[in-house]
């Protein structure tokens, strides 16, 4: 019986990655338990295990008096002696009280709580491996959905995809794999529970790092997100260096880059712009794709007042005001749009005042228009 019982324990270090002195923990409280429940016992037990030798002892722990009141815990100097000259009263000592058939009634009591640690040993190894990558991003497959979350396959563990970080332009497809954003892992009563993202800004962080080895290494960084999941989001990039384009390393060769990560979120329109400490030109460039006349700064309320051409006001507000709205978080200050008319006529800006250099056209002949380039907004 004790031989099958620690061949179990190293069948289930090796198959489950549970360290074995952790079951034998479990396994020593198991016998304990069972000895004073099947034995009626009061004494101090201590169990003795040896893989080695396959062998399993319990001792029982006495106190060591002059005259005994009660033989459950305390024991004579007189037999204590007999055992070895050298005890004194007071002493304790440890006296072997295996039963004969005592490793069929263990196993039997030992069952239940053995199968409970395991279950709690088996949960911190899962915990252990997934609060590493808490804030990365994971491949999961669709186990199955319900009105509240969509249920997603991690490998060794079931996570919860909850309604509000869901993209509206996802389908979610019963053994469809799917990219997500581990936002949070936590121990529960009932084990490990790991909450995902398809709409945290964290996921089109990481699809970048992923996407353009420059982010990767380092050499380009990722200044702030705004992002309106399965619509549009705006990312500020950053590149020390003056000889690296941090826009371009991240829209790739044709967009190839950004494209890949536009797939992956079945859409969703990506900004990239570039970041500057100066707030004006932040500012200017959260803006795009409308282009900007003028940026007046209020550094105290962190307001700024951006001055637009008239043809361009519709879009630097953008569709429901999105673009002006992803402008605002991505660089934190707040954005007043107005158009040069509605600025002159404010006082905001004055009416002779040049916000364009009229001489980059000068060169151009009215009589040739079938040469002039397309200028677009």
């Amino acid at each position: 019986m004790n031989s099958k019982l620690f061949e179990a324990l190293e069948f289930l270090e090796k198959e489950k990655g549970i360290d074995k002195e952790i079951l034998l923990e479990a396994l020593e409280a198991a016998l304990i338990s069972a000895y004073k429940k099947n034995f009626q016992s009061a004494t101090n037990v201590r169990v003795d295990l040896n893989p080695e030798e396959n062998k399993m002892r319990l001792f029982a722990q006495k106190n060591i008096v002059e005259n005994v009141e009660n033989d459950q815990i305390e024991i004579s100097l007189e037999a204590a002696k007999e055992i070895d000259p050298n005890y004194e009263v007071d002493d304790i000592i440890e006296v072997e009280v295996t039963p004969k058939d005592f490793g069929r009634i263990a196993a039997q009591a030992a069952k239940q709580v053995v199968t409970q640690r395991v279950r709690e040993a088996e949960r911190g190894v899962i915990y252990e491996q997934y609060i590493d990558h808490e804030e990365d991003v994971i491949t999961g497959i669709i186990q199955r959905r319900d009105h509240r979350f969509v249920y997603v396959n991690l490998g060794k563990i079931e996570a919860k995809l909850s309604e509000s970080d869901q993209m509206p332009t996802d389908e979610y497809n019963i053994h469809d794999r799917i990219k997500v954003y581990v936002t949070k892992v936590e121990k529960t009563t009932k084990g490990p529970q790991i909450l995902i993202s398809r709409s945290h800004p964290g996921l089109l962080k990481r699809l970048f790092e992923m996407e353009v080895p420059e982010i990767f290494s380092g050499i380009v960084e990722i200044k702030s997100i705004a992002r309106e999941a399965g619509d549009r989001s705006k990312i500020a990039v950053y590149a020390d260096d003056p000889d690296i384009d941090p826009v371009g390393s991240c829209v790739g060769q044709r967009g190839q880059r950004v494209q890949a990560i536009v797939d992956e979120l079945n859409g969703e329109k990506i900004d990239i712009v570039e970041w500057s400490d100066d707030p004006a030109i932040f500012v200017s460039n959260a803006l795009s794709p409308s282009k900007v006349s003028q940026v007046i700064l209020n550094e105290e309320e962190r307001e700024s007042t951006v001055v637009v051409p008239d043809y361009q006001l519709s879009l630097a507000i953008g569709k429901r005001g999105q673009n002006a709205r992803l402008a605002a978080k991505l660089t934190g200050w707040k954005i007043d749009i107005k158009s040069e008319t509605a600025a002159k006529e404010e006082g905001i800006i004055s009416e002779e005042e040049p916000l364009f250099d009229d001489s980059l056209f000068d060169d151009l002949e009215e009589d040739d228009s079938d040469n002039d380039p397309l200028l677009e907004p």
